[in-house]
């Protein structure tokens, strides 16, 4: 009797796990600074103590956060993606190399220009990975669209 009750509640456990999925919360907006020019703004929440990755850790770390923009031809894209929130170094013996991530709230930016007065949306996907300090959910995508 005891065993099934174990194995109930081991059971149990997995399915809460499991039903709680990625725990960081994605907001995307652009705010216009110019004619034509729009700041795209991905934001990511990320609840204590869960982190993401820096889309500048090094190879053989943990998936990078990587922010891709579908083509567009009415929409070019001005630099790379800036960051910015609370980052931290740290290095990861389970990966063997200097880690870069952010808790918290993190804003990645992307300057864009629209081509003539026209209205538009610009699509993308950001690729992540969430770990806390005991385990890393395997990497997730999560796909957007922007109206500029």
């Amino acid at each position: 009797m005891k065993r099934s009750i174990l194995a109930l509640m081991l059971v149990f456990s997995v399915v809460v796990a499991f039903a709680q999925g990625n725990p960081v919360k994605w907001s995307y907006k652009a705010v216009k600074k110019g004619p034509g020019v729009y700041a795209v703004i991905i934001t990511s929440e990320s609840p204590a103590p869960w982190h993401i990755y820096s889309q500048t850790t090094p190879d053989g770390g943990p998936v990078p956060t990587k922010i891709t923009f579908a083509k567009n031809p009415l929409v070019t894209l001005n630099g790379g993606v800036k960051e910015a929130g609370d980052l931290k170094t740290t290095h990861d013996k389970n990966f063997g190399v200097d880690v870069k991530y952010f808790s918290g709230k993190t804003e990645f930016t992307q300057l864009v220009k629209v081509k003539g007065k026209v209205s538009t949306n610009l699509k993308g996907t950001v690729e992540f990975m969430v770990c806390n300090d005991h385990e890393c959910l395997p990497p997730s995508k999560q796909e957007f669209t922007v109206k500029l």
